[in-house]
């Protein structure tokens, strides 16, 4: 259990509906991931958790799964492919973990499609990419955890005090 005292509804706007968002493109972060068995419990897949970091739907989730140890070669050969378009959209081209690709910027491509289960619409990630503009995604090494910026402009405007404050995607 856990405490609610002080915790008063009126004086909160309440969450958002779950109605999926729009079709169109996104800039997103990884936030979370998990290794997860697969139902039949004869593989796993790497479950990748995204947040929308900038306009309207800031804040919003959306989850794409990689089926990287799995029976069927076809699902893996989809997962090991979509997983390389997203280490190439955030400049990781050899994670040794799956955190390695957290808190780094990318557009993500988003359809609302219905669930088979339910006939509901439901968002659908089908594409990753860099994203464009002055700051591109971060470059790290295999041996190096510091992220090195490509665009020296930006690490102009770093260094000059323009880019303080944390990663420019949680700045107000």
């Amino acid at each position: 259990m856990s405490d609610l005292r002080g915790f008063n509804a009126h004086t909160v706007e309440p969450s958002d509906s779950f109605d999926p968002i729009p079709a169109g493109e996104y800039l997103c972060i990884i936030s979370h991931s998990e290794d997860k068995p697969t139902k039949s419990g004869n593989g796993s897949y790497l479950e990748l958790e995204f947040e929308v970091i900038d306009g309207p739907f800031k804040g919003r989730k959306l989850w794409d799964r990689l089926n990287l140890d799995n029976p069927n070669e076809l699902a893996v050969k989809i997962a090991r492919a979509t997983l390389s378009a997203i280490c190439r959209a955030v400049g990781v081209m050899e994670p040794k973990d799956s955190c390695e690709l957290h808190d780094l910027p990318l557009l993500v491509k988003v359809r609302v499609e219905k669930r088979t289960d339910t006939d509901e619409p439901s968002n659908v990630i089908k594409g990753y990419r860099s994203r464009q503009g002055s700051v591109q995604a971060p470059v790290r090494s295999a041996a190096d955890t510091s992220p090195k910026l490509r665009d020296s402009g930006a690490q102009a405007q770093t260094a000059a005090g323009g880019g303080g404050g944390g990663p420019p995607w949680r700045r107000q």
